[in-house]
């Protein structure tokens, strides 16, 4: 690694929150100390049951260590705990693992329904949704210009996802994908929607493609935006990207035309929860923007 790569890593920023790490430690122990309180277990007896040495067990429940996923495992198996009910403080409660049961009884696809119906329900108020709006989608439907035009006509600030990314970072997405990876990409991602949702009452946000592919991160989207899937052809898609500017996809076009239909299908059930989907395709920008205008506002 040169100098300049050295001092670019040593200046890059730390994804992860060290404080809240070390809570989560503490907090972690706190569950196995009151879940072997509540039981009537000596540490001694679940440190055998759980096959860890006694001052080891001590560690955890203190919060002085961090334990690894199979010690947990043996360690919440001894208590009668799942993995994840140990590790999720939310999962001792009765309503919660009630809820958790009856959920594990639906299909798949069941699945999918309760939990639009849950953040529909019992997320933000539809009003207090339609506020913030969402555009969802691949790159080359229109996103950024409708959302801009769209902002324009409401009065509100337009916000880019990826840019605001880029500034919390204080670097480009390549190098944050080359310092971080996907997972610290995604890390950031999350950083910066909730300070999206914080910040902004009222407002137009653009978020790349890919959110979609993280679960947790597209459903705080969809319970705190009004959001709209804007969709187009795979030919219109690279047409509209390389009219941009970017020639890349025309590296082995076919590959690459053939890469973005599987992308669309693979994305397609996930995109489909948003509020509303806008097809651009073959369409002037002004008649989009009409229709995205009369989805959002009905009643202007």
């Amino acid at each position: 690694m040169d100098t300049q790569t050295k001092d670019q890593a040593n200046a890059a920023p730390t994804l992860h929150d060290e404080a809240a790490d070390a809570e989560f430690i503490r907090a972690l122990g706190r569950r196995v100390r009151e879940g072997r309180a509540r039981r009537g277990i000596s540490r001694k007896a679940l440190a055998l049951n759980a096959d860890v040495s006694e001052r080891y067990l001590a560690q955890v429940e203190n919060g002085e260590t961090n334990p690894s996923i199979m010690v947990l495992r043996h360690i919440g198996a001894a208590l009668g705990f799942s993995l994840m009910e140990l590790l999720d403080a939310q999962q001792e409660s009765t309503e919660y693992r009630l809820i958790q049961r009856f959920l594990e009884q639906l299909s798949p696809g069941r699945l999918e329904d309760a939990l639009l119906c849950l953040m529909r329900e019992f997320g933000k108020e539809d009003t207090s949704r339609r506020k913030r709006i969402a555009l969802v989608g691949l790159r080359g439907a229109g996103k950024s210009t409708l959302g801009r035009a769209l902002a324009g006509e409401l009065a509100v600030p337009f916000v880019e996802l990826n840019s605001a990314i880029e500034a919390e970072a204080g670097m480009s997405l390549n190098e944050v994908f080359s310092l971080y990876g996907q997972p610290g990409f995604r890390r950031l991602e999350r950083r910066c929607l909730d300070k999206f949702i914080t910040e902004h009452e009222s407002a137009v946000i653009t978020v790349g493609g890919g959110i979609v592919s993280e679960a947790e991160t597209f459903n705080l989207l969809l319970m705190n935006c009004f959001t709209v899937w804007v969709k187009a052809t795979p030919e219109e898609h690279m047409s509209r990207v390389v009219a941009q500017g970017d020639f890349r996809p025309m590296e082995g076009n076919a590959e690459a035309m053939e890469d973005m239909r599987r992308i669309l299908v693979a994305r397609e059930p996930l995109y489909s929860k948003a509020d509303f989907t806008l097809d651009t395709t073959g369409r002037p920008p002004e008649e989009c923007l009409k229709q995205l205008r009369h989805a959002v506002a009905p009643n202007p």
